[in-house]
């Protein structure tokens, strides 16, 4: 770590250092300097905030409506420890008139839980289950920092980048899945002043390691009837089987794998040809190899042949991305899309599947017009320079935010050699440009 975590320094008055905070606030948010003692942590977070275009003004909207986050909070692995963390943290926040709240691994408010007046407070802020409070959606702020940066985090006062939470201050640590080390989201204590202290980034930490060895015991997360298939946003998948064993896939075998867990039914030999080679003359001997050297690594969890499919069941991750967004649960669906799937592959039957599930998923984020998702999508490399969504970004921010939005839409439809966009407010048809660097069609 390249500095103390500390948000308020030994000895400091925290009314004098709130004040400090603030000019150091304003200097960066109207002339982009970063003046006086503004901690590392935080001023880098406060650029990451300019490139999302996050206001200072911002305000938090609810992305999770009850109907929704009543079933996603349910099924969510930190449900498992929330008696937990309300046995360590509860006590500690009513005492000290603070807030538990618990976020998933976007930033989405899944429980706030506190003393009454100032659960109250926190409503009238916004800072309630459901809404969002990823840095991308309100800037810096504990819980959506600790899950941007993946380590324990405290803000005090004006380090949050929106004005509105200047009077706060908060302290947030991730939990991780300890069989993958994948961030679930993160535990948070919110409060006053009184949480700048040291103990309180040390106390919400040992909460969050407690929270992780309790969802390491046995049973305590759901295992997967068979293996599990991790090909989104890679070229080389994880194959991770029933007992936690896992495998580094080389590109064909992924291709292979992925290919028979979209088609749990099986593929004949001339199917599964089809989908992989774009030259239709390769040697049904070719598949054979390959299918020999894929049983040689995984063994008895290899495919069955006559048709090829798999031995066991097998869930893959862009299979869940596909069943959320069927089901409307678009946040859901977003939490497990980290790219799209195997990027470099150019097998017939991947190039079709990965723009099937891309096209699914900005066809959603476009027509849920959240700018918290619209920002989300266009700040990762697969969004970055996909003008439909930056389009309906601009037409999802009020008049006065638009203009960053509007500009980055003239730059991409310049390069596309596209007409000029129309008024914001006024969509165009998505285009189904691929947002990342794709095959032609076959």
């Amino acid at each position: 770590m390249d500095e103390p975590p500390l948000a308020l320094p030994a000895g400091a008055d925290p009314a004098e250092h709130r004040r400090v905070l603030r000019r150091a606030h304003s200097a960066f948010t109207r002339h982009g300097r970063v003046e006086g003692p503004v901690r590392a942590v935080i001023a880098r977070s406060w650029l990451r905030c300019v490139r999302a275009r996050v206001s200072p003004d911002c305000v938090p909207e609810v992305e999770l409506a009850e109907a929704e986050l009543r079933p996603y909070r349910a099924q969510h692995p930190l449900a498992r420890v929330m008696p937990l963390f309300r046995d360590l943290v509860g006590a500690f926040a009513a005492h000290g008139s603070h807030l538990l709240a618990v976020c998933d691994a976007r930033g989405s408010l899944l429980w706030v839980e506190g003393e009454p007046a100032t659960m109250r407070r926190a409503e009238r802020l916004g800072f309630v289950p459901g809404s969002r409070w990823a840095e991308t959606a309100m800037g810096t702020n504990a819980p959506g920092t600790a899950v941007a940066v993946g380590r324990p985090v405290q803000v005090f006062g004006a380090e949050h980048f929106s004005r509105r939470v200047h009077a706060w201050t908060c302290a947030a640590a991730p939990v991780r899945d300890p069989r993958t080390g994948r961030v679930l989201g993160a535990v948070d204590i919110t409060g006053g002043d009184g949480l700048a202290h040291p103990h309180s980034l040390a106390f919400v930490q040992a909460v969050a390691r407690a929270a992780e060895a309790q969802l390491a015991l046995p049973g305590a997360l759901p295992t997967a009837a068979g293996d599990t298939l991790g090909a989104l946003g890679q070229d080389e998948a994880l194959l991770t089987g029933a007992d936690g064993a896992r495998t580094r896939l080389g590109r064909r075998h992924s291709e292979i794998m992925a290919l028979l867990a979209h088609h749990p039914d099986g593929l004949t030999g001339e199917e599964l040809a089809v989908e992989l080679y774009e030259d239709e003359s390769v040697s049904p001997v070719t598949l054979r190899a390959e299918m020999s050297r894929l049983r040689g690594l995984l063994g008895c969890r290899a495919p069955l042949s006559r048709p090829y499919r798999t031995a066991a069941p097998l869930q893959a991750d862009f299979t869940a991305v596909t069943r959320h967004l069927a089901a409307g649960a678009v946040s859901a669906a977003l939490q497990h899309y980290p790219g799209p799937l195997l990027p470099a592959s150019t097998a017939p039957g991947i190039v079709r599947l990965r723009r099937r599930i891309e096209d699914q998923a900005r066809a959603a984020v476009v027509a849920r017009a959240d700018v918290g998702l619209l920002t989300d999508w266009v700040c990762t490399p697969w969004g970055a320079d996909d003008p439909d969504v930056w389009r309906a970004l601009a037409a999802a921010l009020p008049a006065r935010d638009r203009q960053a939005a509007l500009a980055r839409v003239r730059s991409l439809d310049g390069e596309l050699g596209a007409a000029p966009p129309r008024a914001a407010g006024r969509m165009q048809p998505l285009r189904r440009r691929a947002t990342y660097p794709q095959p032609a069609r076959p």
